[in-house]
């Protein structure tokens, strides 16, 4: 349903659809009619454009979001652990490998190859994992969702699989400025990374 809802605690007018005030960060209820609400000349000339900060709004820290990435790492791993096998050493030992061939000049062309495609396939499988399960329902990986977080838009509402996957991505940004993008959880207001902004996310608890 398009169209327009004021908030009952601040009277800004929000998107339908908002679970939070896009101004205040107010859980929204029922909507309220601009003539039941008049508001003020001039009130909202300075109203910022995304949620602060509120009493009833919480976001997730820096430290609680690395143990979560901890969990998830360690998850992925252990599924991807027999695929490593296959392409790694238990691969070639599978295949006969024996370290006196090594004169033959097959064995670490082989292994190159096998490592190249076992990190491949480990970038593809952790992007999947975390834009699935964070435009899921549960709005959260695994890891994410032992702490009680949940990954949403600016507006409290679930992210898309698309903007799910611009935030993983953007996480590149984040490590290779050093990375700050990642340290600057600990200090924004909304707990943003980055990647955060730029994909335009909350994690919130």
């Amino acid at each position: 349903m398009n169209g327009t809802l004021y908030c009952n605690k601040c009277g800004a007018p929000n998107t339908a659809g908002n679970q939070f005030c896009s101004r205040c960060g107010a859980s929204m209820g029922p909507a309220v009619a601009p003539t039941a609400v008049p508001a003020p000349a001039g009130a909202y000339a300075t109203a910022t454009p995304y949620p602060v900060t509120t009493a009833g709004v919480r976001y997730a820290g820096f430290w609680i979001r690395f143990l979560a990435f901890i969990i998830d790492a360690i998850i992925v791993s252990a599924v991807l652990f027999p695929v490593k096998a296959m392409f790694g050493l238990g691969g070639l030992a599978l295949n006969g490998f024996d370290w006196h061939d090594l004169h033959n000049g097959m064995t670490l062309p082989f292994l190159f190859i096998g490592t190249g495609v076992f990190a491949l396939i480990k970038v593809v499988a952790n992007w999947i994992y975390e834009a699935l399960m964070e435009s899921s329902s549960y709005q959260a990986t695994l890891g994410k969702m032992v702490f009680g977080m949940k990954v949403t838009d600016l507006y409290g509402n679930r992210i898309s699989f698309g903007r799910a996957t611009g935030r993983h991505f953007a996480k590149i940004i984040s490590g290779i400025t050093l990375c700050i993008g990642f340290i600057m959880i600990g200090f924004t207001e909304r707990k943003q990374g980055l990647h955060d902004m730029i994909a335009g996310t909350l994690v919130r608890r």
